[in-house]
């Protein structure tokens, strides 16, 4: 068999997650501290691990409507009106799925057809272009600058736009830099947006790990947004529901209704157990939410802190659970820089350039890990400065 002939060119040029090649390196390393992974050290909260094991109890282990449980769409929507000024059909504007990087793909092949432009804000999460590229699209990537507080500027996303524009993703709060856009930032890039035939992809699975004195704003609660914007979400980050695998997406019902289609002959349905759990954690875990953002609150001060005083400037994250310390100072690329770290001092990060040309220079750490573990790995990458020949400040 020509294995080369048969598989398909998108495919072969997708590159490997620059994410887990250092989680799988460091697993391999049983005394590495890994700070690389973008997932919560807390537990599932209790009473949606009940919930969980109550509905195997009773036997609930068939499929579900393709769409998702009714009772979990109905709370989606009641959830996302109660925390985030949203409002949705559950019958027909909901699509329950198997984590939110399903949903991010079904909207994108809903929507993108060979040769239509995707402009994607970088850094970001890794998942975008590739699953942009097997619909035959091509993105257009668009940098968001430390200046800038790595948010997506108006007069950049204008310039970016061109007949063939079909979709603009927004990835905030961010993966990876913790950039959050507020209100006015949305406003002016819904103007933009007004008089195009540009849908929005909002991925908002860190909307309720918000740090700023303003909580969370979705694009699509502005005037006129809604109509034009999917948004993706989920329970893996703001729930530590991770390994339940399970996200959603809300938007207009004719674009939800080919989502869902797709998702019908791709899927199926998502894990019955997962949905049962995800009404509860919906209905009564809003406490759960606030107590781990909280304490992620505590950790992010204090690995901002001490970056900034081993003189690796840390641009200060205002969304989600990871810091993005610049790197240039060091004379080391991205990859050189958490390479030699690894094989060292045997901390994980992730580099910079995982996320994107434009994330270069940096590296990102996670904070969703106890503080007697960030504390020492933060000692192991002040040795490793100090072995190397870079002066800190402390």
């Amino acid at each position: 068999m020509d294995y080369d002939k048969l598989i398909a060119p998108a495919a072969k040029a997708m590159r490997p997650s620059g994410i887990r090649k250092f989680f799988d390196l460091a697993a391999d390393m049983p005394e590495c501290i890994s700070l690389g992974v973008g997932e919560p050290d807390f537990k599932t909260p209790w009473a949606v691990r009940e919930a969980g094991i109550e509905s195997l109890e009773h036997g609930r282990t068939r499929y579900t409507a393709n769409a998702g449980l009714k009772e979990l769409r109905a709370e989606i929507c009641r959830y996302l009106e109660r925390r985030m000024n949203l409002h949705y059909d559950p019958l027909t504007q909901v699509l329950v799925t198997v984590g939110g990087s399903e949903a991010i793909d079904m909207c994108i092949r809903t929507i993108v057809q060979p040769g239509d432009e995707v402009i994607i804000p970088e850094p970001c999460f890794v998942c975008y272009e590739p699953i942009t590229t097997l619909s035959g699209g091509v993105p257009v990537h668009v940098p968001c600058r430390q200046e800038d507080e790595f948010r997506l500027r108006p007069e950049a996303l204008k310039a970016a736009i061109t007949p063939k524009t079909k979709l603009l993703i927004m990835p905030f709060p961010n993966n990876p830099t913790g950039a959050v856009m507020e209100k006015e930032d949305l406003e002016a890039i819904a103007e933009v947006l007004r008089d195009t035939n540009v849908l929005v992809l909002s991925d908002e699975i860190y909307a309720e790990l918000n740090y700023g004195l303003r909580p969370h704003v979705s694009i699509a609660t502005l005037p006129g947004m809604a109509e034009r914007t999917v948004v993706v979400n989920g329970f893996s980050k703001s729930y530590a529901m991770t390994g339940w695998r399970l996200g959603y997406a809300c938007g207009p019902a004719p674009i939800i209704k080919i989502m869902t289609k797709i998702h019908q002959s791709a899927i199926m349905s998502a894990p019955t157990t997962s949905q049962y759990a995800a009404i509860t954690a919906l209905r009564d875990c809003d406490g759960e939410i606030d107590r781990m953002r909280d304490e992620y609150n505590m950790r992010r001060r204090l690995v901002v802190r001490t970056f900034n005083e081993m003189g690796l400037t840390c641009f200060e994250p205002r969304g989600a659970f990871y810091a993005f310390p610049c790197i240039k100072s060091t004379g080391m690329t991205s990859q050189e820089f958490c390479t030699k770290l690894l094989e060292q001092k045997h901390v994980a990060l992730v580099p910079g350039d995982a996320f994107g040309a434009s994330g270069e220079g940096y590296c990102r750490v996670s904070y969703a890990y106890s503080v007697e573990h960030l504390t020492e790995a933060m000692k192991r990458i002040r040795a490793f400065l100090w072995d190397n020949g870079i002066r800190t400040n402390g």
